[in-house]
């Protein structure tokens, strides 16, 4: 789940305008625009008052930095129905994304049937995430996540590999919790309130993505549809300072909407989001990165 810096004019214009509106803490009408989908969760989205850092569950506090995170394997199930990304086997993403040329990008986020059995003990459902320009892959990556009891979404690690002409150039940022001194992270709150604080990921010096509930009152419009009651994120990282990423998840459906507002700005918005047949979602987590898994 690495951050991705991409270029756009427009994308940098239209993250200064979200920052204005996360300010206000403008409110809207019924969500539009949405594909149903299973796997939506039935918690409560939280209050957006204080500022405390909540229980991330099994009784532990959102980790930080490079603390240990004392996971219970008992604890963490693949069957994730946080109500701000649920990832039911089957459901995919499409996204729309522009690289610092100005190129387009296709990004297709697929949660497989498979699951893995990572170092630190714990069993991840595994999702993919591809990234093609002109129809040919330019990064390929199975990223790990698995949920508490508390309905918090923990991110165990990730294989990624990047590609140029047709080959991996780099497999940089790939790991595993539990291996070499990486440790998971949170992806998502089972409670998230504003002011709440995590590291999404740790392997020193390679991996170290921290994120910040801002606002769970926004507003998102993207190819897909028009979102309310979104919840926003700054993201950061720790080894790359002038990085900044402001992220919207809606209710129901996950990831909207991504801003780049330094380190590169840019622009990725959801164009699509629906179920695959069986069959591809089970290639998807089986066939090799970089190769084609659905036509």
């Amino acid at each position: 789940m690495r951050t991705r810096r991409t270029g756009g004019l427009a994308a940098f214009v239209a993250a200064s305008t979200l920052v204005l509106v996360a300010g206000c803490g403008m409110t809207g009408g019924p969500q539009q625009g949405q594909t149903p989908h299973g796997g939506m969760g039935s918690r409560s989205p939280g209050t957006t008052s204080g500022t405390a850092t909540p229980s991330a569950g099994a009784g532990t506090a959102l980790p930080q930095g490079d603390e240990p995170a004392d996971l219970d394997p008992a604890d963490l199930t693949t069957e994730i129905d946080n109500e701000y990304w649920p990832m039911e086997p089957g459901t995919q993403w499409v996204y729309q994304e522009t690289d610092e040329t100005g190129q387009e990008l296709r990004v297709v986020v697929t949660v497989t049937s498979e699951t893995k059995d990572v170092a630190n003990g714990v069993t991840a459902r595994v999702v993919r995430d591809t990234v093609t320009r002109r129809g040919d892959v330019v990064e390929d990556t199975f990223d790990w996540y698995a949920q508490d009891s508390e309905g918090t979404i923990w991110y165990l690690g990730e294989d990624t590999a990047e590609f140029e002409d047709g080959e991996v150039s780099t497999t940089e940022g790939s790991f595993e919790a539990g291996l070499d001194g990486a440790l998971a992270g949170v992806i998502m709150p089972g409670d998230p309130v504003v002011g709440a604080a995590y590291r999404q990921e740790f392997y020193r010096g390679v991996a170290e993505d921290n994120g910040e509930v801002l606002s769970l009152d926004e507003q998102a419009e993207v190819p897909a549809g028009h979102y309310d009651r979104a919840l926003l994120t700054k993201d950061t990282i720790t080894i790359e300072p002038d990085v900044l990423e402001y992220k919207l998840y809606a209710p129901g459906v996950g990831p909207v909407l991504t801003l780049g507002v330094s380190g590169g700005a840019g622009r990725e918005e959801l164009t699509e989001v629906g179920t695959v047949p069986a069959e591809v979602a089970a290639a998807a987590g089986t066939t090799p990165l970089g190769e084609r898994y659905e036509e």
